[in-house]
């Protein structure tokens, strides 16, 4: 039987290819940049062919590299599903779950509980990716994914579209006198996730002039986004459907009625390999009938 390259080189290949960069594979694996250069170097010399090229002070994988890798992350997946349908005895066992920063704090957090209570042996862990629509992680049993639902080779089920619309304290609403229509967005500091993007449909489909889409306050994750508008910083485009426990607790309000309808929505994402998990089968159960219930009070 052929010799089969360390557990630990094959884990420093496929955390390398996801994120592009040493020192990002080193902060998720918690070791050193030295300590991942060394294995994938002995990875490459114990494969015996070229897997990287040296650019300058930087690698980049070859085609050879990446497809290997590809087949790495789905050898990993396939090893972490069987783990995990063996070690469950009826419904127990762990699972960890993936999803965006604005879902797991606005949505998630609040209702979790809930999962507890109806699955006390299943231990869950929940983490959050670098970007919206990432399923790349091995060690995650179950992705919440935003994005247009195009994730091939993987279980996707539909959970909820989304609306973008302006929102805001109503501190700060009663601050300003009020925005009585679009045209008062002038007023306020516009806050924005990552680009300009969300203010300039916005302000285009409510007929107000787009240039002003430019100015206000970029943050680069959700949670930061939120805090500012709870705490009266100004308005946002948020996501109705996380911001929905906000806005009926009376903590953030829609001054507009205008809203915009998303080409993306959430989605809960699954490999083969993990599907038949009974913890991932129990959490998804769990997330349709907790969807039904949100839907139902809105």
């Amino acid at each position: 039987m052929q010799r089969i390259p360390s557990t630990q080189a094959l884990r420093a290949l496929e955390s390398f290819a996801r994120h592009g960069t040493v020192w990002k594979a080193a902060d998720e694996l918690n070791l050193t940049r030295s300590a991942i250069s060394h294995q994938l170097r002995l990875l490459e010399r114990e494969l015996g062919f070229q897997i990287f090229n040296r650019v300058g002070t930087r690698i980049e994988l070859t085609e050879q590299g990446l497809g290997y890798a590809a087949d790495i992350r789905q050898a990993l997946n396939t090893i972490a599903g069987s783990a995990s349908r063996h070690a469950s005895r009826g419904v127990s066992g762990a699972i960890t779950v993936s999803c965006p920063p604005g879902f797991a704090s606005n949505w998630l957090c609040n209702y979790i509980s809930h999962f507890r209570e109806a699955y006390p042996d299943v231990r869950i862990s929940i983490v959050t990716p670098r970007r919206l629509d990432d399923i790349s992680n091995p060690d995650v049993d179950l992705f919440i994914a935003f994005g247009t639902g195009n994730w091939p080779s993987m279980k996707v089920e539909l959970i909820v579209e989304v609306e973008f619309a302006p929102l805001c304290s109503p501190v700060l609403l009663n601050k300003i006198g009020g925005l009585n229509d679009p045209g008062d967005i002038k007023k306020v500091c516009l806050l924005h996730l990552g680009d300009y993007e969300d203010w300039e449909n916005w302000l285009a489909l409510a007929g107000v002039d787009q240039s002003y889409a430019s100015t206000g306050i970029i943050f680069s994750d959700m949670n930061l986004v939120f805090a500012a508008t709870l705490s009266g910083q100004g308005v946002a485009v948020g996501d109705r459907f996380t911001c929905r426990h906000a806005m009926t607790s009376g903590q953030l309000v829609q001054p507009f009625d205008i809203s915009i309808k998303s080409s993306r929505s959430y989605y809960m994402v699954v490999s083969d390999a993990k599907a038949d998990s009974q913890a991932v089968l129990a959490f998804s159960a769990w997330l349709r009938t907790e969807m039904l219930k949100n839907n139902a009070d809105a």
